[in-house]
């Protein structure tokens, strides 16, 4: 798992992710945030935010390649803030995702996706 640290308060972190992940010409497929709904119950949590990217050219590919690597589409960020306020973002490289499944075309469409996650994940934190 990668853990950035993000130098802006929580109330940036989605509008700045989202942007970055637009930016490199991915889709957010899922947004589910436990603080939200916690709030909506009267109940304050740290931040919290699980994004779901993908995007379908890569979806097909990979179902071509291994039709059981589906079940790991989107691909997540996860956002969270500490008790000091401070926000990190997180992930798993796609690479580390697929690499159970068999397939070099997996592989290599991993290795695309591991390049682009940690290009979102650079420009999320700048």
């Amino acid at each position: 798992m990668i853990r950035l640290e993000m130098n802006v308060p929580w109330s940036q972190a989605w509008t700045k992710l989202k942007a970055a992940i637009q930016n490199h010409s991915m889709g957010i497929v899922s947004r589910a945030s436990a603080s939200a709904g916690a709030k909506s119950r009267g109940v304050t949590i740290a931040g919290n935010m699980v994004i779901g990217v993908f995007r379908n050219d890569f979806a097909v590919r990979m179902l071509d390649a291994n039709v059981d690597a589906g079940i790991e589409a989107p691909l997540r960020f996860y956002l969270t803030e500490d008790a000091a306020g401070k926000v990190h973002l997180s992930y798993r490289k796609p690479g580390t995702t697929f690499a159970p499944y068999d397939g070099d075309d997996l592989a290599r469409l991993a290795g695309e996706l591991d390049r682009i996650f940690s290009d979102i994940a650079r420009d999320a934190v700048k």
